[in-house]
């Protein structure tokens, strides 16, 4: 693996929440040029070490996000995204087996993977 692919695996194997590549083209920690660290991402998010979704935020506007996945480990993240704050909480391990076991009864088909995550308003920012 290279240096630039073991640096970004790291820093999501480390990070408290999902990273876009610009919030990573940032990090002092990382000296590559944007587009390394895209090229980089997704290369990760194919060999299975990341995921992403995309985010569409009033503040921030439309983003990727990424964040570190292992199939092998059983790793995978839900998050919920706060819309004023943009505070980004884990939501924990993948509950969702057995309604995709259901779902793939019912309708037929074979599910291969999913992404989830919730936006709304957090608990600091409602009070």
């Amino acid at each position: 693996m290279t240096k630039a692919r073991k640096a970004l695996l790291e820093l999501l194997k480390e990070s408290k929440e999902p990273v876009s590549a610009s919030m990573l083209s940032g990090d002092p920690s990382l000296p590559f040029d944007q587009a390394t660290i895209y090229r980089n991402l997704h290369y990760l998010e194919e060999q299975g070490f990341a995921e992403s979704f995309i985010l569409h935020c009033t503040e921030h506007g439309t983003e990727r996000y990424y964040s570190y996945r292992s199939r092998s480990e059983g790793v995978h993240h839900h998050w919920f995204h706060c819309e004023k704050c943009h505070t980004f909480i884990d939501l924990g391990g993948c509950a969702y087996q057995e309604q995709m076991k259901d779902w793939e009864k019912q309708y037929g088909f074979t599910i291969s993977d999913h992404t989830f995550f919730l936006t709304g308003i957090c608990a600091s920012c409602k009070s």
